[in-house]
């Protein structure tokens, strides 16, 4: 099996966990935040859906710059519109990382903040922690918000206290 391969089928697993978070987000809610310093319900869901597509950064350039790039965060309110992204995005994702060899993977790769280096890793390291990890990260967020709403928090690798029979 490739890197690509093995972060393909490692995607789609946590792709799987997170769509049962999104199927539970409950757009009354969408504003609400925990702290002023924290992002609304909705926003941190946006967050979550759209890490997948930083893949670009990493496959199709040898670095990044958030402080020269035009980047506006999508934000999605319902239910409907974070699911349909995580799909499209998602898949997007795979089509990306199709195909990479495991000399490309491994090539340098850099994280700039107006030219000054953040990281100096390898595309592999960046996918794990820009797009992996991140997702995973988020998603823990999330399921405290749920949380603190009474929303019921799915279990991302099997049943939760919530998913259990009373």
């Amino acid at each position: 099996m490739t890197i690509a391969e093995g972060f393909a089928a490692e995607f789609r697993m946590e792709a799987a966990a997170t769509r049962k978070f999104l199927e539970r987000f409950d757009g009354r809610h969408a504003d609400w935040q925990p702290h002023e310093k924290s992002m609304s319900l909705s926003r941190l869901a946006s967050h979550l859906v759209e890490a997948p597509d930083w893949a670009f950064s990493i496959l199709d350039s040898d670095q990044f710059d958030f402080g020269t790039a035009e980047y506006q965060p999508p934000h999605w309110r319902t239910r409907d519109d974070l699911v349909a992204n995580h799909e499209r995005i998602g898949a997007e994702f795979l089509e990306r990382l199709e195909g990479r060899s495991d000399d490309f993977m491994r090539a340098p790769w850099r994280l700039l903040l107006n030219g000054q280096v953040l990281q100096d890793t390898v595309r592999d390291a960046a996918i794990r922690n820009f797009i992996v990890s991140h997702l995973i990260h988020h998603r823990g967020q999330l399921s405290v918000y749920y949380r603190l709403l009474e929303i019921p928090v799915p279990g991302p690798y099997g049943p939760s206290a919530d998913d259990q029979p009373e």
